[in-house]
């Protein structure tokens, strides 16, 4: 007997319904498969998307607000087709098998855990989540429509699933950078953020200010960037690790970091996160230094 099974069973002895412990149990399963491929505190998918399938994504990407602790997983209609709750647990079901599902599992490390499996397919019958911990069932949620349920989502999960203790610093700058990545990502300036959990909002977390703390932000998420073979940046810093010419190497790295910094800046003047005209002087001679600056941290990194 392996130890999901042996948790179901003694849920169920404790005196738990059989149905949402044999449920749990399944999502517990399900997550022990995902949990390798999903980098904490960033929503992944964790199957192909399909064309059909990137502006489900998409919109839950931008509605979806994580503390950096929590497992998220985006199941496409592919692999969420196949976790449907036992037939003994007809009130958990919630789109008919014949139409394309699409789900959101959250998982709270802890003592226990705690799980949040949400249906957000506008095809569903019932669009909701339900909140699972110890086999048994603490909640559900239901709503009337796809939309309804992603903008009510991030309240849900900030209520019953996200990290309530005292973040590190490393918990509030995985937060952040996590807010920041869906930001450039998405290209949206008005994505839900926790400003007191965020160092860009509130740059006393991190001892900081925020001309600074934009440059961290800068900064933390090329270096990310360039280390994704699957991101053209990462593509690009591949190629030039390849170079041996040391020399063309930290002219071809100065080059990307120098490009890549600028657009970030750019990016982020459009999307207006930062309004670059209500500077102080002292705060714009700043952003010139630290423009220099990362650049140069970035080359160093690239080139090394």
């Amino acid at each position: 007997m392996d130890q999901i099974s042996r948790k179901v069973n003694q849920w169920i002895d404790s005196g738990k319904d059989p149905r949402s412990a044999h449920w749990q149990g399944g999502l517990e399963e399900m997550l022990n498969l995902f949990t390798p491929h999903v980098e904490p505190g960033k929503l992944t998918p964790v199957g192909p998307l399909a064309e059909a399938d990137i502006p489900v994504f998409k919109a839950a990407l931008e509605a979806v607000d994580l503390s950096p602790d929590l497992i998220a997983a985006f199941l496409p209609p592919t692999v969420a087709g196949a976790v449907i709750p036992p037939d003994s647990a007809e009130e958990l079901l919630r789109i008919d098998e014949k139409e394309p599902s699409y789900k959101i599992m959250i998982a709270r490390p802890g003592k226990e855990l705690r799980i949040v499996c949400a249906e957000i397919s506008d095809r569903a019958a019932k669009p909701g989540a339900d909140i699972f911990e110890g086999g048994a069932l603490l909640g559900t949620y239901d709503f009337p429509s796809q939309e309804v349920c992603l903008s009510e989502l991030t309240k849900l999960i900030r209520a019953h699933a996200w990290k309530k203790d005292n973040w590190s610093r490393e918990d509030h700058e995985r937060y952040t950078l996590n807010w920041f990545e869906r930001s450039m990502d998405l290209s949206r300036g008005d994505l839900g953020v926790e400003e007191s959990r965020s160092f860009f909002h509130s740059p006393t977390l991190i001892k900081s200010n925020r001309v600074d703390a934009l440059f961290l932000l800068i900064h933390e998420l090329l270096i990310r960037r360039f280390s994704e073979p699957k991101d053209p940046l990462g593509n690009a810093a591949a190629s030039i690790r390849a170079i041996t010419d040391k020399t063309l190497r930290s002219r071809r790295a100065e080059d990307l970091a120098s490009q890549a910094v600028l657009q970030f800046l750019n990016h982020i003047r459009q999307l207006e996160l930062m309004k670059f005209d209500e500077l102080s002087n002292a705060e714009n001679e700043r952003c010139k230094v630290e423009t220099t600056r990362t650049i140069r941290k970035v080359t160093d990194t690239l080139a090394r």
